[in-house]
């Protein structure tokens, strides 16, 4: 007989998915390639130092959202980012939408997919690379550790469409279909860090001209501790078209446009390429359900490529398998 629910991908859609269902009384298993959950919902720590070097922040527009930041705050995971955004190129710089509310996770990003994750059943440095299943339920097969022992009634699938396609391809043509409509691209984070705080007219801008599209006072959000940090993040097409350099050549070409906007020069940096950062949905869904073969996906590349997105359309697949 099978049992449970397997989620792969500990970020924040494979965390509402397994959370509400774990809520609703079944048992779930999640797991993921990394050594901790959160996805893109991601801090880089060093000696001295922090940087949230995925997710910027995140906003909440929906209420049933709402309610869940409220929820973090209460926790202490989450807060309001004070930060006031300036728009640089096309014209002008100018304040970016005042009437938006900006949150982070605190004491770091992954704040919230900690408190996601607490109390599930979580295997992380598995990455799963096949689905079987025969007349016991599905079994999933690792890189590090073969096949696992345990079978499951239900697979859901929370990571990147390019690596959800593999999995679901020769077990489920139409959800593979889905992921293959979707378009992600990579983006080069670089993690710079000062003495003290560089002489700049804003603490964040989205930049609307060459490689760069945002910069921020890393160290200025709320609860950060350690030395004085900033991150630069690239455009999708410029970081598509240097996916492959050497973090070095990328550094250099992404410092010299910041020192452009005024950036001096960092005491030390450290580069991170995420090759599925952002996501042009081909369909957007939200999440999928094949109740028959008891597979489903979930993911922001399927809802609309925000923290937000990701949350609710984990949690919508859970409502899905819940009946």
């Amino acid at each position: 007989m099978s049992a449970g629910i397997a989620v792969i991908g500990a970020g924040i859609a494979g965390l509402a998915c397994a959370r509400r269902l774990h809520e609703a009384g079944h048992a779930v298993a999640v797991f993921d390639k990394s050594r901790g959950p959160g996805g893109r919902m991601s801090t880089r720590r060093g000696e001295g130092w922090q940087c949230d070097h995925g997710s910027r922040y995140f906003t909440a527009q929906n209420p049933v959202f709402r309610a869940e930041v409220d929820r973090w705050q209460q926790a202490g995971v989450a807060a309001p980012w004070p930060a006031r955004p300036r728009v640089i190129g096309n014209g002008p710089m100018h304040e970016a939408d005042p009437s938006t509310v900006r949150y982070v996770g605190t004491p770091r990003m992954t704040a919230p997919a900690r408190l996601l994750a607490d109390g599930l059943d979580l295997a992380v440095g598995h990455t799963i690379v096949e689905l079987c299943c025969d007349d016991a339920g599905w079994q999933l097969v690792t890189a590090e550790h073969g096949p696992l022992a345990g079978r499951y009634s239900a697979v859901l699938v929370a990571v990147p469409a390019p690596q959800a396609m593999p999995l679901l391809e020769p077990i489920a043509p139409a959800l593979a279909g889905l992921a293959g409509a979707a378009r992600m691209t990579g983006c080069w984070t670089l993690m710079l860090r000062y003495a003290a705080p560089p002489p700049l007219p804003f603490e964040a801008a989205f930049v609307n001209r060459g490689p760069l599209r945002w910069i921020a006072r890393d160290s200025g959000k709320p609860d950060r501790t350690g030395a004085e940090c900033w991150v630069l993040q690239a455009t999708a097409e410029w970081s598509e078209a240097h996916l492959e350099e050497e973090p070095e050549q990328v550094a250099t070409q992404l410092l010299d446009a910041f020192a452009e906007l005024g950036g001096p020069p960092p005491a030390a940096w450290s580069a991170h390429r995420w090759r599925y950062a952002d996501s042009r949905p081909g369909r957007t869904p939200g999440s999928a359900w094949d109740p028959a073969l008891g597979l489903g996906l979930c993911g922001d590349w399927l809802a609309g490529n925000s923290v937000e997105s990701a949350w609710l359309s984990g949690r919508a697949l859970a409502e899905l398998v819940a009946g």
